[in-house]
C-alpha cells in the first residue's frame, strides 16, 4: 500500500495521518506500505510491517523494478532505536509542585485528580495559584503505556503536529486554548473532512481552560459530549469523522469578573448579583460533571513560610498517584474501565459499594439538595481514589467525608 503525495516535480511529499493509516493497512493484511521518507519513522511503529521509505517517483520506480527499498527496509521492533525519540511535556521537567505555597487542599486536589482522573475546578482570586497548579498536573501523571501512546499520536498525526523526529507521544498532553477558542477549534472541524481539535489533542492526557467564564457558553456546552463518551464526533459535508477525546478537564475561574480580590479582602465593589452571573457563564451540567470544586483563597506571608516545610516535590506526589492508580487497575482488572473516574454509578452502588454508615453525611446533602444523583456518584469515585491514595480496601467515613467537601466545598 501506498501513502503520500506526489509532487509535479516528481517528490513524495509527507502527509498527514500516515500513523493510522498504517494501522489500517496492517489490520486489512498488507505486509508493507511504502511512505515518504519524513513519514518513515511514524509508520515504523506499527508492528508487524515493512516500512519504505522513498523521497521521490524515481526512488519508488527503482524499487519496484528491482525488489530492493531504496535503503535498508524499517521493520518494527519492541527495541528498535527508531522508538527512542519521544514526545516528552516540558512541564515534566521545568515546573515543581513544591513551588505552590499556601495551598495545601489545591495541591490535594491535584494529586486526587491525578489519581483517579477527575475533573477539577479551580475557584480563587487572581494569584493565588490556579493556573500554576494546572500547569503542574501533566508532571504527575504516569506515562502513556503503549495502546494509549498509539492513539494519541494518531490524533496528533492526523492533526499534522507530530514532528517528524519524534514518532511517538509517550507522556500525557497538555493543552491550554485561549478563551477565544471557538467550537470548532475545541472540539473539530474545518472544511471537508473535520479534523481534531484541541479536545482530541488533549487525549489521555490534560486540557485546561483558564477563565473559564471567558469562554463563550457554546464552547464550554460544547464539552460535555466528550466528558460523557470520551470520543467526539463531528458531520461536515465531507462526511462524519469521529475522535478520541478523553482528557482530565481543568477549569480555572476568578470569583468576579472584575479580576481583583474577593470581596472579603475589601478590593471587589461588585455586587453578589454580578458576581453569580459571572460564575453562572459555566453552566450547571458542565459543573455537575466536574467531580471536584476547590476554593483557593488568598494567602497570607505567614501562610507562605509556614507551608514550605510541608510541600512536597512532584516526583514524591507522582509516586504516590502512580501506587494508586496500580491499586484501581488491580481492582478493575476484567472490566472495561481504566481509573475510578470511569466506573458507572450502578457498579459504585453494587460491586463497589462503600459502607452503609459511610454515606451518612453524602445522603444527608443528596437529601437537602446539595448533591444531585450523578453527583453523588461522582463523590463515590472520588472517595475510591482517596482510598487508593491511602492503600485502604474500601472507603471509608474519612474518603467519603473528605470527597464530598472536594466537590461542594462545605465540610461533613
Amino acid at each position: 500500500m501506498f501513502f503520500g503525495e506526489l509532487g509535479l516535480d516528481g517528490r513524495v511529499r509527507p502527509i498527514r495521518g500516515v500513523l493510522p493509516a498504517a494501522m489500517a493497512a496492517a489490520a486489512a493484511g498488507f505486509y508493507r506500505v511504502v511512505v515518504p521518507r519524513a513519514n518513515a519513522a511514524e509508520a515504523a511503529l506499527v508492528p508487524d510491517l515493512s516500512v519504505w521509505p522513498v523521497g521521490s517517483l524515481r526512488e519508488l520506480l527503482v524499487a519496484l523494478r528491482t525488489g530492493h527499498p531504496p535503503e535498508p527496509p524499517i521493520n518494527h521492533e519492541p527495541d528498535d532505536e527508531v522508538l527512542a525519540p519521544t514526545i516528552s511535556n516540558r512541564f515534566d521537567v521545568e515546573l515543581d509542585l513544591a513551588d505552590v505555597l499556601g495551598q495545601p487542599s489545591g495541591r490535594r486536589a491535584i494529586e486526587v485528580a491525578a489519581a483517579g482522573g477527575h475533573h477539577v475546578l479551580l475557584l480563587g482570586d487572581p494569584g493565588t495559584g490556579k493556573t500554576m497548579l494546572a500547569a503542574r498536573l501533566p508532571g504527575l501523571l504516569p506515562d502513556l503505556d503503549r495502546a494509549a501512546a498509539l492513539e494519541v499520536t494518531a490524533v496528533h498525526s492526523i492533526a499534522g503536529v507530530l514532528p517528524g523526529d519524534c514518532p511517538l507521544v509517550t507522556r500525557p498532553p497538555f493543552r491550554d486554548p485561549h478563551h477565544t477558542t471557538s467550537v470548532a477549534a475545541l472540539v473539530g472541524g474545518g472544511s471537508g473532512m473535520a479534523r481534531p481539535g484541541v479536545a482530541s489533542l488533549a487525549h489521555h492526557g490534560v486540557l485546561f481552560l483558564d477563565e473559564a467564564p471567558e469562554f463563550a457558553s457554546g464552547v464550554l456546552d460544547a464539552l460535555r459530549q466528550p466528558l460523557e463518551s470520551g470520543h467526539v464526533t463531528i458531520a461536515r459535508s465531507g462526511g462524519m469523522a469521529c475522535y478520541p477525546a478523553q482528557f482530565l478537564l481543568v477549569l480555572a475561574a476568578n470569583p468576579c469578573g472584575c479580576a481583583t480580590a474577593s470581596a472579603a479582602a475589601g478590593s471587589c465593589t461588585c455586587s453578589p448579583l454580578v458576581r453569580r452571573r459571572y460564575l453562572a457563564r459555566i453552566s450547571g451540567p458542565l459543573l455537575d460533571r466536574v467531580d471536584l470544586q476547590v476554593r483557593m483563597d488568598p494567602v497570607s506571608r505567614s501562610e507562605l513560610l509556614a507551608d514550605g516545610r510541608n510541600v512536597e516535590h512532584t516526583a514524591t506526589v507522582a509516586a504516590r498517584v502512580q501506587l494508586a492508580r496500580s491499586r484501581a487497575a488491580e481492582r478493575l482488572a476484567g472490566s472495561p474501565w481504566r481509573t475510578n473516574r470511569d466506573v458507572p454509578g450502578r457498579e459504585l452502588r453494587g460491586r463497589w459499594a462503600p459502607a452503609r454508615t459511610a454515606l451518612v453525611a453524602a445522603e444527608r446533602a443528596l437529601d437537602a439538595g446539595r448533591l444531585s444523583a450523578r453527583g453523588l456518584d461522582r463523590v463515590l469515585r472520588v472517595a475510591w481514589t482517596l482510598a487508593d491514595l491511602a492503600d485502604r480496601s474500601r472507603p471509608t467515613v474519612d474518603e467519603v467525608d473528605e470527597a464530598l467537601y472536594l466537590r461542594t466545598g462545605v465540610a461533613a
